[in-house]
């Protein structure tokens, strides 16, 4: 069974008060277009990241609104600007990697919260019975590609009926790979 291969380039999640201070109070994200997985939206909205060697001028928000601010990054965006971020699931934040947010309208320090994306598969429960996995199984992956094909290991499965079956890995592994927007992955365990 093949799966959509997808990049997901450096980007943040905002709580409702980062939001106030970096855009003003009661701001609403401004819808740009929607992602894979159902209700995630890209926004119009961007902040500049500020670590302690650099920053990223324009960095993209993507919504809707979550309960903890979460900065995205792969390992070389990470390096670059100085922040020591984990690699980590989404939400697994504590201890995580330090910067600062710079909006229109103000900063917020973030303490915890700078992680780089662990790569994983999203899928439904109907997916992962059909793929032969469970929510949290680790598991490998091919990627076929005309140049550089390999196996990704170490490929979280994480299963919801809230999912569309997609695999994501951030832009320094989407290079390795040489992924293209109709790239094809399976899981060969």
């Amino acid at each position: 069974m093949k799966i959509m291969l997808e990049t997901s380039a450096r980007h943040l999640h905002v709580t409702r008060e980062a939001l106030d201070i970096l855009y003003g109070e009661g701001y609403e994200l401004t819808f740009k277009k929607a992602l894979s997985q159902p209700g995630q939206f890209s926004c119009e909205e961007r902040v500049r990241v500020i670590g302690p060697k650099g920053e990223f001028p324009t960095v993209s928000i993507l919504g809707p609104i979550r309960p903890a601010t979460q900065v995205e990054l792969s390992a070389s965006d990470a390096r670059k600007i100085g922040i020591a971020a984990p690699v980590r699931e989404s939400g697994d934040i504590a201890g995580s990697g330090a910067c600062k947010l710079i909006g229109p309208n103000g900063e917020v320090d973030i303490e915890e919260g700078v992680i780089i994306a662990k790569r994983h598969i999203h899928a439904t429960p109907e997916d992962a019975e059909a793929l032969g996995v469970k929510d949290k199984d680790i598991v490998k992956v091919r990627v076929d590609s005309d140049d550089r094909s390999l196996i990704f290991d170490d490929v979280v499965v994480r299963v919801s009926d809230k999912f569309a079956l997609a695999m994501h890995i951030d832009t320094d592994e989407s290079c390795a790979c040489a992924a293209t927007p109709d790239t094809m992955v399976e899981i060969v365990k």
